[in-house]
């Protein structure tokens, strides 16, 4: 079985910085893409940031120069870096993963459980 467990929401103040954190836990043998979504009330679950098992990045446009992701292959843990947030950032922030639990095996997406991120003052 594989987990993902996140961590680093919260309330922030407009202009303010969060870093939130998910960890990839269980029967792993590989984890190819890994990516932050967000989705906020009324709205669809949108892709914020995504980064590939060599770390090539692609980021929504609108949190472009403002938010970074990483990753450590090594904890399987992918981060996101939100820097100058604003109101409009509030949402639910979910991890994804797509993992192999064996060598041959078709990768399968796998998501955390989100964790809220609200910007307001």
């Amino acid at each position: 079985q594989v987990q993902l467990v996140e961590s680093g929401g919260g309330l922030v103040q407009p202009g303010g910085s969060l870093r939130l954190s998910c960890g990839v836990s269980g029967s792993i043998s590989s984890i190819n893409t890994m990516g932050w979504y967000r989705q906020a009330p009324g709205n669809q679950r949108e892709l914020v940031a995504s980064i590939t098992s060599g770390g090539s990045t692609a980021t929504a446009d609108s949190v472009k120069g403002r938010f970074t992701i990483s990753r450590d292959n090594a904890k399987n843990t992918v981060y996101l870096q939100m820097n100058s947030l604003k109101p409009e950032d509030t949402a639910v922030y979910y991890c994804n993963a797509r993992v192999t639990v064996r060598p041959g095996v078709r990768y399968d997406n796998y998501w955390g459980q989100g964790t809220q991120v609200t910007v307001s003052s």
